[in-house]
């Protein structure tokens, strides 16, 4: 393990004046000195900057290169007048500011009318760890959005660590297997089974521990560029349970299928009899950013949508039982099991039982957003 006396690796600056840049580094840029030699005559510091990547260290030497000088360091700050400002070290190291927890803009979004077939094998691609995906929306509405259909072939451990994203929306429905996860301040690790939902919410710290039964999930995520961090100081699970722990604006779900107890919707396309809506508590958790829903019917009822339209950026289905007609200006598209539309803002659409159907029963999967601000 790295130390501050012993760092793995080493940026060297040279530095001169010594003093002055010395001086600066700690006492403007927050360096803290870890090692400094001679003791008389100072000309060689090792520095550290808390937060920083471990194991990484500045060296201040009188005596390097000076082009070691020209170089240039960035480094984070929460102040935002700081934000995208340079600064010119007494050395000639150039330094530039950049925010704490950087937010990649919301691209402007593109809505289209968008169907995806289960049976379209081309779509499948085997990405990181063996695991194939299929894209659910490749378009990305501009960039808005990315959904998924993710298959973790067999069963084990899985080679993933403490991380989180840096999004405005992301769910994960388990359509089948299992996994045991584990999230900041929210308990031990858990079973997530088929059914299941969570909400993770903006920079939460979560991990997948192992999969089971060739798992597979659909996942959703706001924008569809996103980045994720490692947090290699924080060890899960934190020995806590904060249920309404607020995560930059958004409270942590895990929607469980086994306890979940049907409603009739009392508004909204769904409200005509026939239809049962699972609410997952996803709209509530968000503030009315995203919901998720879990749609079920009867073949037999005769169960069709009333015609509407959303004002919003996104709404997803995705077919999970059964066959779907979805009508969407006019047109008509039969969607089966696995099958998924995105249905664009301002267009009419309406959903209906296929009654000739072999299943019995008709599952749908709905996400929908609000319209985010770029």
């Amino acid at each position: 393990m790295p130390d501050a006396a012993h760092p793995t690796a080493r940026i060297v600056l040279a530095a001169e004046p010594f003093d002055q840049t010395l001086d600066y580094f700690t006492g403007r840029l927050g360096f803290r000195i870890d090692v400094i030699s001679p003791a008389d005559d100072p000309d060689r510091a090792t520095l550290s900057r808390p937060g920083a990547q471990q194991g990484l260290a500045v060296v201040l030497d009188r005596y390097a290169d000076p082009a070691s000088s020209s170089a240039s360091l960035e480094l984070t700050t929460s102040n935002p007048d700081l934000v995208e400002t340079t600064e010119t070290a007494p050395n000639g190291t150039v330094v530039l500011y950049v925010p704490e927890r950087p937010r990649r803009p919301l691209p402007p979004l593109q809505p289209a009318l968008v169907v995806s077939r289960h049976s379209d094998t081309a779509a499948w691609v085997t990405g990181r760890a063996g695991m194939q995906y299929r894209d659910l929306i490749p378009d990305r509405q501009g960039g808005r959005f990315i959904a998924s259909h993710i298959k973790v072939p067999g069963s084990g451990p899985v080679p993933d660590w403490v991380h989180h994203h840096d999004i405005h929306f992301q769910i994960i429905f388990c359509r089948s297997g299992a996994a045991t996860l584990v999230y900041e301040d929210q308990g031990e690790p858990f079973r997530f089974e088929a059914g299941d939902c969570v909400l993770q919410p903006p920079g939460i710290r979560h991990r997948v521990l192992e999969t089971f039964d060739d798992m597979q999930v659909v996942e959703l995520g706001c924008p569809a560029r996103h980045d994720t961090y490692a947090d290699h100081d924080m060890e899960l699970p934190t020995g806590r349970h904060l249920p309404d722990r607020d995560y930059n604006g958004q409270r942590f779900v895990h929607f469980v299928a086994a306890h979940a107890e049907p409603s009739i919707s009392e508004a909204g396309p769904w409200s005509p009899a026939g239809w049962h809506v699972y609410d997952t508590g996803i709209a509530k958790a968000t503030g009315g950013v995203g919901s998720v829903r879990v749609i079920t019917a009867t073949t037999g009822t005769v169960a069709a949508s009333d015609a509407t339209v959303h004002d919003g950026d996104l709404l997803f289905l995705y077919v999970l039982d059964g066959t779907v007609t979805l009508t969407v200006d006019g047109l008509a598209h039969l969607l089966a099991a696995d099958d998924s539309a995105v249905v664009p803002a301002g267009v009419q659409w309406s959903a209906a039982v296929d009654a000739s159907a072999d299943s019995t029963t008709v599952r749908l999967l709905e996400v929908s957003t609000v319209q985010f601000q770029p």
